[in-house]
């Protein structure tokens, strides 16, 4: 998310070379922007020797068991999957990669998740730095993968906890985080007691 590429494009799904606006150098600034990372689809292809789907089934579905796959879905490439496939990802990141003790990721905590113990955080379309944790009912150790329209993995590590969200879009669907997500980790706080 620190390409320098414009998000304020009208489509940032968007990997034609016209969308692809250059608005600051590399690593200087930070957007929320779906093309830059869905072009890292051809660089897994190009390495590989294999379409990311069948690299992702042959790496990570069939490893641990997960059913479903990569569709395209406009500019985009969407994981299509299930409740309980999603919880298997989830689990694979809280033990850290490892799915039954064997290494999956070796790599697997930071990427494209959303990391909720800091002091501050940005957001999609903003270029606001907010005060305070993204979800503030949440533990501070949660981070999330947050999928479209509102597609969540909730990871908690020091409740050795997975949360998974599925369903139509709780909000705004420009807004990877919204009310619902400190609504949902409130109610859950009640019921856990962290």
């Amino acid at each position: 998310m620190t390409t320098g590429l414009d998000d304020g494009v009208p489509d940032d799904d968007c990997t034609i070379p016209s969308c692809l606006i250059y608005k600051s150098d590399a690593g200087t600034r930070w957007a929320y922007h779906n093309a830059p990372y869905t072009l890292l689809d051809k660089v897994v292809e190009t390495a590989t020797g294999r379409t990311y789907n069948a690299y992702y089934q042959q790496k990570i579905r069939n490893a641990i068991g997960m059913n479903g796959g990569w569709l395209p879905n406009g500019f985009n490439n969407v994981l299509y999957s299930n409740a309980r496939s999603m919880a298997r990802f989830g689990l694979l990141l809280l033990n850290k990669g490892k799915w039954d003790q064997t290494p999956v990721l070796t790599d697997s905590n930071g990427y494209l998740t959303w990391l909720n113990g800091k002091s501050n955080f940005m957001a999609p379309i903003f270029q606001t730095v907010f005060p305070g944790m993204i979800v503030p009912n949440a533990p501070a150790d949660m981070y999330c993968a947050l999928g479209k329209n509102d597609q969540k993995v909730y990871v908690v590590p020091s409740q050795k906890l997975v949360v998974i969200r599925m369903g139509e879009a709780s909000g705004s669907p420009a807004l990877a985080l919204s009310g619902f997500d400190n609504e949902l980790w409130g109610r859950l706080k009640t019921i856990i007691g962290y």
